[in-house]
């Protein structure tokens, strides 16, 4: 498709928010080694891009400026690089691109064939754009820090899921029941209905007394807190916790860091453990193995068509989705 133009949706500086994104036509990139070009059906929209935008990870991120953002995608194989084993024209995929380069919000993108998996036809485009980051976000912090095992196999722990209506949080939910647990969680009081019904077994309004503190109301203490909402002090998790209970925050800044790290050198039986998402093929193929299988079920907030793109990452930047926010071309 050399020479071939391709709508998409850029940013040319940092800052500007919806305002400063730009449809352009550019042309449509081409695959290289072990990349395979992607005819895209479907982009979700994560918190990471727009904050990449607004200069959070200035020098380091984007690569380099104007950036097309957006890393989650599915669509269509339609070209192959030099030494693509897996995937033939015509593959339905879901694909996991690298902030640093992005590139979702076009009608055509590359990714890597070492963060691609396969689309069953059960699962739809807009289902599997919503997994990537997301799904991978919640799984690692579940399997990893946590160590919950989502066979049900392990001994009841106790876990929090802050924020637990939005991307992260929504599935967070339905995977930790998968394994043996208990779950609280806390929304705002419009969507506690909603995070019960993904599983939760007590549900708390963040905005009263009791949610504030995030007690629960069956007097619990968390074996681990997954943490997807921000603004909330150690020392009110701490008397929440259990006597090694750890709290896993999954948009670390610099005091999480800090206090990290402190806690390292300590010895505290109570952690709070900054989490990096470390995207692995094998964990978003068992991702979309549960969405066929009806075990995890992706809810959209919203589907915007790619000409109307700056209302979804205003919604993002709102931070009032439930669910997730997709983009089509």
């Amino acid at each position: 498709m050399a020479g071939k133009l391709m709508r998409a949706v850029q940013y040319n500086k940092y800052g500007g928010g919806a305002a400063g994104l730009k449809h352009v036509e550019v042309p449509v990139p081409t695959p290289r080694k072990d990349e395979i070009l992607l005819k895209l059906e479907a982009t979700s929209i994560n918190p990471i891009d727009w904050k990449v935008q607004k200069g959070l990870l200035r020098p380091f991120l984007p690569r380099k400026i104007p950036h097309i953002p957006g890393t989650d995608v599915a669509g269509e194989v339609l070209e192959v690089g030099p030494g693509v084993r897996n995937f033939k024209i015509g593959d339905k995929v879901v694909a996991k691109i690298s902030v640093a380069v992005g590139g979702g919000l076009a009608e055509f993108a590359v990714a890597k064939e070492s963060l691609t998996v396969a689309r069953p036809p059960e699962v739809s485009a807009v289902e599997g754009a919503a997994l990537p980051v997301a799904g991978l976000t919640a799984y690692q912090a579940l399997t990893q820090p946590a160590g919950i095992k989502l066979d049900g196999s392990d001994m009841q722990a106790n876990i929090l899921i802050t924020a637990a209506s939005g991307g992260v949080g929504h599935l967070a939910v339905q995977l930790a029941k998968l394994g043996n647990t208990h779950v609280t969680a806390t929304c705002g009081a419009r969507n506690i209905e909603f995070v019960k019904s993904l599983g939760a077994d007590e549900v708390l309004d963040y905005r009263t007394p009791e949610g504030a503190a995030l007690k629960s109301p069956s007097g619990r203490k968390y074996d681990a807190v997954i943490h997807c909402a921000t603004g909330i002090l150690w020392s009110t998790f701490h008397p929440n916790l259990s006597e090694n209970g750890k709290v896993i925050d999954i948009t670390p800044g610099a005091n999480t860091m800090l206090k990290f790290a402190v806690k390292k050198v300590t010895c505290s039986k109570k952690q709070l453990i900054p989490l990096l998402l470390s995207p692995k093929t094998e964990n978003l193929e068992y991702l979309v193995k549960l969405v066929k299988e009806g075990k995890l079920k992706p809810v959209i907030d919203s589907q915007h068509p790619l000409s109307n793109a700056e209302d979804a990452w205003a919604k993002s930047i709102s931070g009032r989705a439930t669910g997730k926010i997709i983009v089509e071309p």
